[in-house]
């Protein structure tokens, strides 16, 4: 790839392609690219390493992808936080569940923190095709990490979602309980609202009561919880809640 000028490409302008290819998720365009750059001498440093990984995921070459990890990681090159990220994507699209788990080890025996991101696809792999039994086991580990506490937070809350799904409330009482315990609390509004609507299809409403009650400390109603909250009172006939949902949300400005 030298020019008529007599131009040799050096490791960058290999890169800028690489990164480019990467982009658009062109895996073949961007293989070529790679051979290249190791045909004409150049070293792979982890930002190559990097883009290459992302762009294998983009295409959804997962293989290639993890063959990839793997050949960056006997070369010693560490991965930093966006190649950790990428493949734990991979993994969670190819729905590798026990993959997942032994990455997941690597990573934290690795000394690594978790990001907000890889906690994110986490909960919501293990949401959609774990058990609450795997949930409770993901909690143990990272606890055990010493991980952050907006990573704890999000495992917390995604065992509230799995015990609210299946209307546990003793389960998700005892997990609110624990979350707010350990100084954290709910991630979004939709948290809360998948527990008031558990409450609300068993008719649970002194139990809802308390519920908010417990949380008001710690977490500050969103517009559509109220929203949800009078519209469940409404369908209730329980007029003496509604009246009083009402009032609260217009204390709270909002009207």
């Amino acid at each position: 790839m030298e020019s008529s000028e007599g131009y040799k490409p050096n490791s960058d302008t290999y890169d800028a392609f690489i990164s480019a290819f990467s982009s658009l998720g062109n895996a073949d365009a961007m293989q070529a690219w790679y051979s290249a750059k190791t045909a004409a001498g150049f070293s792979v440093e982890l930002q190559t390493y990097e883009y290459l990984i992302s762009g294998f995921v983009k295409a959804r070459k997962y293989d290639s992808a993890d063959k990839l990890y793997e050949e960056m990681m006997a070369s010693g090159v560490m991965p930093n936080i966006p190649i950790l990220e990428n493949m734990l994507e991979g993994l969670c699209k190819w729905r590798s569940f026990d993959q997942v788990k032994e990455f997941l080890k690597c990573v934290l025996d690795g000394g690594w923190e978790i990001s907000s991101r890889m906690a994110e696809r986490l909960v919501r792999l293990y949401v959609e095709v774990g058990t609450v039994e795997d949930m409770e086991e993901l909690l143990v580990t990272v606890m055990n990490a010493n991980q952050a506490s907006e990573i704890l937070s999000r495992v917390h809350c995604g065992i509230i979602r799995m015990y609210a799904s299946s209307d546990r409330l003793d389960d998700v009482e005892y997990s609110v309980g624990r979350l707010l315990k350990q100084g954290l609390s709910f991630n979004c509004p939709d948290d809360v609202e998948k527990v008031i609507c558990s409450y609300f299809r068993r008719a649970a409403y002194d139990r809802l009561d308390l519920f908010l009650e417990h949380i008001k400390g710690y977490y500050v109603l969103t517009r559509s919880t109220y929203d949800l909250l009078i519209a469940g009172y409404r369908r209730a006939g329980l007029s003496e809640k509604l009246d009083m949902a009402m009032k609260h949300m217009l204390s709270a400005g909002l009207s």
